[in-house]
């Protein structure tokens, strides 16, 4: 089974970059706003949110997106530790929907040292109910994933296997898949995990509550 959602293009890159950013920090620490900043425009343009793109979703371009990287900045900044929590984005996401007066959009947090079973499942519910996925990679042992270390992206696609699960991760302008038992076992105590997007996750919640008693 296989399930990718429809994302955005700008000019030749697969969704924004933080290489585009103006200031250094941006640039260097700038990852959890630039996946902000695609979460906003995706829902702009898919989920008809327009009021949290300041400018024309559907005509995109890459000097707006660099400008809405200077609106994004001061709820997600870069900073010394840089955005190392799964609270630090919803925190500082969640600040942004408000000041637009986005109530619907909601924020769980799926910390990394879930069950990779639980883990999985959470992927697929959400890209099949067309939500990407921010994903928090802080230290990993598996030098393949060095990209990714200490690093914020988005999941937006799987590929079901009976022994695997691939998931496409979206960072930079660009996506690649990954192996996704393999992203979540970093090998390190200290781990980022999964922001869950939406009142559906409620529902997935429930569900399984349901189904355990």
């Amino acid at each position: 089974m296989k399930k990718e959602l429809e994302h955005f293009w700008i000019g030749e890159a697969y969704g924004g970059s933080q290489d585009w950013f103006l200031e250094f920090m941006m640039r260097k620490g700038g990852c959890a706003a630039q996946t902000a900043c695609d979460s906003a425009l995706y829902f702009a343009k898919h989920f008809k949110k327009t009021k949290l793109y300041p400018y024309n979703e559907e005509q995109l371009t890459k000097a707006d997106y660099v400008s809405f990287s200077g609106v994004m900045k001061p709820y997600l900044r870069p900073r010394m530790s840089g955005v190392n929590t799964l609270a630090l984005y919803i925190e500082g996401f969640g600040d942004y929907l408000n000041d637009r007066g986005e109530t619907e959009v909601t924020m769980t947090p799926l910390p990394g040292e879930t069950e990779l079973s639980v883990a999985k499942e959470a992927v697929i519910f959400q890209i099949d109910h067309g939500y990407p996925i921010p994903c928090l990679i802080l230290k990993h042992k598996n030098s393949a994933f060095e990209d990714y270390v200490w690093h914020w992206f988005l999941l937006n696609g799987y590929e079901q296997y009976e022994d695997r699960l691939m998931v496409k991760a979206v960072t930079y302008g660009e996506w690649e898949w990954l192996s996704f038992e393999e992203l979540w076992d970093t090998g390190y105590r200290q781990k980022g995990g999964l922001v869950l997007y939406g009142q559906i996750e409620k529902e997935r919640k429930k569900k399984n509550e349901t189904n355990s008693n």
